[in-house]
């Protein structure tokens, strides 16, 4: 068995070193005692905040119950070395590398850790600069001053004999542009100082809301109470939603999220989704719900109720995402659109059908992920209204359930920002040509 499989294991001998019960361990990581014995009988995966939590709690480094330090270092060597033209020998005395020269291993292990870092802020950026609009006007118009101030210094040098009075107005075009063109750069210069993900997010109204979310992590325990508060109330109060149209989206979103917190509460819905592995299918029949609200739902849950993270995506009719919570590894363009073998768009090609894909990313370290899609009709207008359609597909890294055994879906982002070059769905060249 694979040391990394025997976390539970580690995590059982620890406790019992401690002389800690299993019950009170339970209870100190938020979690509930049959959950925990899963995880010290190594049937549950375990990873992310649930980790780090049970790691403090038993006073060790969350790495000591993983594969240790070293281990990690390993790992990572390993992971920089994938898809290098290596002999299998060299690949094979990676632990004998490490051993005899740990600091050149850790200098290489941190420069790979480095390199994924640019490749993820590059595949941002890029996505930004090519779809961003407030990006693209503001570049227009330092543009346009400068092409302004260019042609009015040009009549001023070469005109000789100008006009007084012509030769004032040029100066003062001269002194309106250059000062158009300050105040553009400053506000093009501070919108590209704000950091990463929040960058822009004010840009429409659904960035406000999903940056809202973002700060809650996506989970709001005001409504998980019995008696909970008004979305209304929560969204004037939060006063982080400036715009109206943001707010009114925000008060759709937590009304919805207040309806499956009703149908699904918390403590019971965490304990079943544990118990099932997080299976929509078995879920939503046994809390009597569509498996899109059960999506909805695992994709609110803390980390530590579903043992790692849960992304979910949503789009609507004209496979517009109009709702996205990202994991790492799996990246949701934010701008423009997202890969067409998405098992999400198949969905909505298949109403009513429901589809659970293990799909692979494409990347140096290619990167798997079990996926349930599906979509439904959204009758806001009744029987007698347009078909309105509603796709959405929830994205489970390995990390977080038990991986099927199947041959997975290989999958991009974004065709400006995937790797790969033969895919038969691809609508414009790749940037990576060079496989950065």
């Amino acid at each position: 068995m694979p040391r990394s499989s025997l976390i539970g294991s580690r995590i059982r001998e620890r406790r019992t070193v401690m002389g800690i019960r299993q019950a009170d361990l339970a209870r100190r990581a938020g979690i509930s005692p049959s959950y925990l014995n899963l995880i010290e009988h190594n049937r549950r995966r375990i990873g992310g905040k649930l980790l780090v939590e049970i790691a403090r709690h038993l006073d060790v480094e969350a790495s000591a119950l993983t594969e240790g330090a070293g281990a990690t270092l390993i790992g990572t060597l390993r992971e920089a070395a994938a898809g290098q033209d290596l002999a299998e020998p060299e690949y094979n005395r990676v632990e004998e590398f490490a051993g005899r020269f740990p600091g050149w291993a850790g200098l290489l292990a941190d420069r790979h850790r480095r390199v994924r870092e640019l490749e993820r802020m590059v595949e941002m950026l890029t996505d930004r600069m090519a779809h961003d609009p407030f990006l693209s006007a503001s570049l227009h118009e330092v543009i346009s001053a400068v092409t302004s101030i260019r042609s009015t210094a040009s009549i001023l040098a070469d005109t000789e004999d100008i006009d007084p009075s012509w030769q004032r107005r040029f100066h003062r075009n001269l002194s309106d542009d250059s000062q158009r063109l300050a105040d553009s750069a400053q506000a093009l210069v501070a919108y590209l100082d704000e950091s990463g993900e929040e960058a822009g997010s004010q840009s429409t109204p659904q960035d406000e809301v999903e940056a809202f979310l973002r700060r809650h992590d996506f989970h709001l325990p005001d409504l998980e109470r019995s008696l909970p508060r008004a979305p209304e109330r929560i969204v004037s109060e939060g006063g982080d939603l400036r715009s109206t149209a943001a707010r009114e989206l925000a008060i759709r979103f937590l009304r919805r999220y207040r309806r499956d917190a009703e149908l699904m509460p918390l403590a019971r819905f965490a304990e079943a989704a544990r118990t099932l592995n997080l299976d929509p299918g078995r879920l939503a029949q046994q809390f009597g719900v569509d498996p899109a609200a059960v999506f909805r739902r695992l994709a609110s849950l803390p980390e530590r109720e579903t043992g790692g993270p849960v992304g979910l995506v949503i789009c609507d009719g004209s496979g517009t995402l109009t709702f996205r919570k990202p994991v790492d590894g799996f990246s949701l363009p934010r701008f423009g659109s997202a890969c067409p073998l998405w098992p999400l768009y198949q969905a909505l090609s298949r109403p009513m059908t429901p589809l659970r894909t293990v799909v692979e990313l494409g990347g140096p370290v290619p990167a798997r992920f079990l996926t349930y899609a599906l979509c439904q009709p959204a009758l806001s207008a009744g029987f007698d209204g347009p078909q309105v359609l509603e796709a959405a597909m929830l994205i489970l890294p390995e990390t977080t359930v038990d991986m099927p055994r199947e041959t997975p879906q290989a999958v991009g982002s974004s065709c400006r920002i995937c790797p790969r070059h033969d895919c038969v769905a691809r609508r414009e060249p790749s940037i990576l040509s060079n496989g950065f």
